[in-house]
């Protein structure tokens, strides 16, 4: 039986219209004529639904101890949510466009005033040279009309990568094309001189992880006995996402 969609908010900027939407147990965050943004599980917003956040997730587990983190993109809060309880983080930064939408996610989508949290109001490509530097960065921009101009932008993912700390990783959500692989790979693969690695997930996007420099590479072994580790507390594996990582292509 189908549940009954509830809106509990809806909101107009100058960016236009943001909505949340209540389906039984879950809550969505949507941009613009049904965008859906995000997916929370009421009862436990560090829950990630979907295959996209888990291969981000994944990304941060690329770091053995990560201390500091950077959000380009809040959404509804979740993957940043999941970061703060799963991870040793002492200081997270989160730069979102739309100030509705942190507020709406604490009202609505379980996002907790955490002392270990900042939020900045504004566009990441302003705002991105006044940021401190992190372990991990996560870049998530996308609007009711696709990824944001900073997915394709050289000068924004290539300030991103100087933006990490010695043994940091870059988490980008990147669109994916028909052919499977990740907008802008031409460009991409130029940036990061192939020294990457994919992860494609069934939403049709392509998770990158890009290390801080090219001296650095990925412990699959390391990555794989942290993400053992944490799945009885996460209550999923992550070993269909690990088996579909790939080197850049």
């Amino acid at each position: 039986m189908e549940r009954e969609e509830r809106l509990l908010a809806e909101v107009r900027d100058d960016f236009g219209l943001i909505r949340v939407l209540e389906v039984g147990d879950y809550r969505f965050l949507e941009f613009g004529d049904s965008v859906e943004q995000s997916c929370v599980f009421v009862r436990d917003p560090s829950w990630l639904e979907y295959d996209y956040t888990r291969a981000m997730l994944i990304g941060a587990l690329c770091h053995e101890a990560p201390e500091t983190a950077l959000f380009l993109g809040l959404g509804a809060g979740n993957l940043t949510q999941a970061c703060l309880r799963f991870l040793p983080l002492e200081d997270v930064e989160v730069i979102e466009l739309r100030p509705d939408v942190p507020r709406l996610a604490m009202e609505f989508l379980g996002l907790t005033d955490d002392p270990r949290l900042t939020i900045r109001i504004g566009d990441a490509l302003d705002l991105l040279d006044s940021a401190e530097t992190a372990d991990l960065i996560f870049v998530d921009l996308y609007t009711d009309q696709g990824p944001g101009v900073g997915h394709l932008a050289w000068k924004f993912l290539e300030a991103c990568q100087l933006k990490l700390n010695p043994g940091g990783w870059l988490v980008i959500n990147q669109w994916a094309t028909t052919d499977g692989k990740p907008l802008g790979a031409a460009l991409l693969r130029g940036l990061y001189h192939r020294h990457y690695w994919e992860c494609p997930v069934k939403e049709g996007n392509v998770i990158l992880l890009v290390p801080a420099d090219l001296e650095q590479s990925l412990d699959m072994d390391a990555l794989r006995a942290r993400c053992k580790t944490l799945e009885g507390r996460l209550g999923y594996s992550l070993d269909s996402l690990l088996a579909a990582l790939r080197p850049s292509s």
